[in-house]
């Protein structure tokens, strides 16, 4: 599964940056990760030059699913990191939807691959 990071130019990408980015993509959506081909994310704070509290900024998920159209969510929040968790829950619960209308779509042949950690044996 390859992450690619894209910021605006008022988000400071780093390493630290791109590592809690990996490893919360990682967390949430490695039950999907054979069948991932990339997922790209773009911060942005969406109004850098107002500086007011409020969720400006923002976390763009798009996911591509193998055999399937692209995915992408949206999260806004207070907190680049807050954005970016938030994000990743809701490209989890749409992956698990997807799964689910393809096991029945495909009469939930070959499930065992989207099996849940605690499900496998």
């Amino acid at each position: 599964m390859q992450v690619q990071i894209n910021t605006d130019r008022h988000i400071h990408a780093d390493e630290r940056l791109a590592e809690f980015v990996r490893d919360t993509l990682k967390s949430k959506l490695n039950r999907f990760a054979d069948h991932l081909t990339r997922i790209e994310v773009h911060l942005s704070d969406e109004n850098s030059s107002v500086k007011q509290d409020g969720a400006d900024k923002r976390c763009l998920i798009e996911a591509r699913f193998e055999g399937q159209e692209p995915i992408a969510v949206t999260e806004h929040a207070a907190t680049v990191g807050q954005a970016i968790s938030g994000a990743a829950d809701k490209m989890q619960r749409k992956l698990g939807t997807l799964v689910g209308k393809l096991r029945d779509k495909h009469g939930r042949v070959d499930t065992h691959h989207f099996a849940e950690p605690d499900e496998v044996a």
